[in-house]
């Protein structure tokens, strides 16, 4: 852990000593409620940026920027950054902090006060084109930010994000393992994501009790499952995996007619844990073609 700010040629980053100041100034202290822990470690956000990949001609949203760690590394790069923040106190501080750390980087960063499950394309004008997810999720909503992102944003090509361990773990898990489950299969529909290194409780403030990971995420170039409807395709998730212990027969009975698993090459004796992303969106065409028959 480093108690002091790292200096650059072209501003610096926060230090312990300065996410303190900064805190107090504004009266500000970590909250359950948001699920806030603050970066302290100057050399943990520019290693997040590292692996995110983040250059100078990148658009990249930040969620939950809290007291401007990663913010600051992002906007180190070059890169324009759209931060949004749900705790007003926040959300208004963060353009001072980084006038003071950071200030020709002022004019690449917008603030936006929102929650991150309430955002819809006319919320950032800024981001009709490509762009990059980088951020320090709260562990409690992690899963739903990134799946309701990628559902809504259709340029939003990859992400770099920081979460609780086990969280990481659920989301780059492959069938078949104990921790595959709908968080998974879900994000398989959109991409491909894998784990990018584990995080020490120490860089924090305050320290959490659990370990967090890096997961990273690229999205398919082009729609993999053409024909299959997205919502039909996630309720059978949903089903399949809310009995993980029953058939997929049992499961999914009043959803998918027996015909459809016949058609779809998939036998109705196997557990939803075993199925890939591409063998439900087949279910799923199945399904609509049985209806359709």
């Amino acid at each position: 852990m480093t108690d002091h700010a790292t200096m650059t040629d072209d501003g610096r980053l926060l230090g312990a000593a300065d996410i303190r100041r900064i805190a107090e100034e504004e009266g500000i202290s970590p909250t359950k409620k948001f699920g806030q822990n603050f970066v302290i470690d100057p050399g943990t956000v520019r290693r997040i940026v590292r692996e995110a990949g983040v250059g100078a001609d990148d658009t990249v949203l930040e969620v939950g920027p809290g007291l401007g760690s990663l913010t600051l590394a992002i906007l180190e790069t070059g890169a324009t950054l759209t931060a949004v923040e749900i705790d007003p106190p926040l959300a208004r501080r963060l353009p001072t902090t980084v006038a003071e750390f950071m200030p020709q980087a002022a004019d690449r960063l917008t603030v936006i006060t929102s929650d991150a499950l309430a955002l819809t394309p006319d919320m950032l004008p800024r981001m009709d084109g490509r762009f990059t997810l980088v951020a320090n999720l709260p562990y409690n909503v992690a899963t739903p930010i990134v799946l309701t992102l990628l559902e809504r944003f259709d340029g939003l090509d990859s992400f770099l994000v920081m979460v609780q361990k086990e969280v990481a773990d659920r989301l780059a898990a492959g069938p078949g393992s104990k921790i595959y489950g709908t968080p998974s299969v879900k994000l398989a529909w959109y991409g491909t994501a894998e784990r990018a290194g584990v995080i020490g409780r120490n860089v924090f403030w305050p320290a959490p009790n659990v370990d967090s990971a890096l997961v990273r995420f690229s999205r398919y170039a082009e729609p993999r499952f053409a024909g299959a409807d997205r919502a039909l395709t996630f309720s059978l998730i949903d089903a399949a995996f809310g009995q993980r212990r029953k058939t997929l027969h049992a499961a999914l009975k009043r959803i998918v007619p027996a015909e459809a698993f016949t058609r779809a090459g998939i036998d109705a004796t196997r557990r939803g844990e075993t199925l890939t992303i591409d063998e439900f969106a087949t279910l799923s065409r199945a399904v609509q073609e049985v209806q359709a028959s």
